[in-house]
């Protein structure tokens, strides 16, 4: 597939680290110009660097994927710099754990504002923008939203993260329905990753009752998750990598899945099999 996005622009949330970068890193691969944005800007800059070293394009932004404004300023930037955006991929998001009794309203509402609300605005300030003409007469374009294998089913001690990815599950069917029904060409399919080794695991904490709830064989006390131990879980005895990620976020951005909308890829090494 090897320039299959040769002349699109791909907008990619969260692409500082993990996932996000390497959909950024495997888009810009295929030909693709990257605007890449993350509230951790050097991290944001450092994935541009990349891409540049790699005789990819891209540019940086700044962006805390709650607030609006900065949403429809730099969808507008975009459309100033390149003339249109063909492909959003909706990946900025975290991870709250924590046993239901003890998660705050603080925490649940962060969970739902980063992960749910931050798809809700890019797709409503993306969307008119996409339908824009091309000057090379493309129709139509590619929304991608990273879910998680934790969006098609539950996880004691994750029930914030359980509930906010299954809230981006349906919020991909229902404006995939939307588009199909404009028939303007737009896609809109999630992404359900399994366990994939990304820095989001070194940030969840696992002390106490959680760690038990959550692991089941993990040292209660411990306050990182041991991704290699839970990634021998799945049924191919490893994490996958991000940029398994990024191959599947390619494949959704590309003609190569013109007949796919409202769909989910699972990329879970057989996780959710059982």
């Amino acid at each position: 597939m090897m320039g299959a996005l040769t002349g699109r622009v791909a907008f990619v949330t969260g692409a500082a680290s993990g996932i996000g970068r390497a959909s950024a890193i495997a888009l810009a691969a295929e030909g693709a110009t990257v605007f890449v944005t993350d509230i951790d800007a050097e991290g944001g800059r450092e994935t541009v660097a990349m891409i540049e070293a790699a005789g990819g394009t891209a540019t940086f932004r700044a962006q805390d994927v709650v607030e609006e404004p900065r949403w429809a300023e730099l969808v507008t930037r975009v459309m100033d710099l390149y003339g249109r955006l063909d492909i959003l991929v909706n990946n900025a998001g975290i991870g709250t754990s924590g046993l239901i009794t003890e998660v705050t309203l603080e925490q649940w509402n962060r969970q739902m504002d980063i992960n749910v609300t931050s798809c809700f605005l890019g797709i409503k300030h993306a969307l008119p923008a996409m339908r824009q003409p091309r000057p090379d007469g493309h129709v139509g374009g590619s929304i991608i939203n990273i879910s998680s294998v934790a969006g098609l089913g539950g996880s004691a001690g994750m029930s914030a993260y359980c509930a906010s990815k299954g809230a981006v599950r349906l919020l991909t069917k229902a404006v995939a329905m939307e588009c199909a029904a404009a028939r303007d060409g737009i896609r809109c399919n999630s992404v359900h990753p399994g366990i994939i080794d990304t820095p989001i695991w070194q940030k969840l904490d696992t002390s106490g009752a959680l760690s038990a709830a959550l692991l089941g064989s993990s040292q209660p006390g411990a306050n990182t998750i041991d991704v290699d131990a839970v990634g021998a879980g799945a049924p191919v005895g490893y994490a996958g990598r991000p940029e398994d990620i990024g191959a599947g976020v390619v494949f959704l951005a590309s003609d190569a899945s013109r007949y796919m909308t409202g769909s989910e890829l699972v990329i879970d090494g057989g996780w959710t099999a059982h």
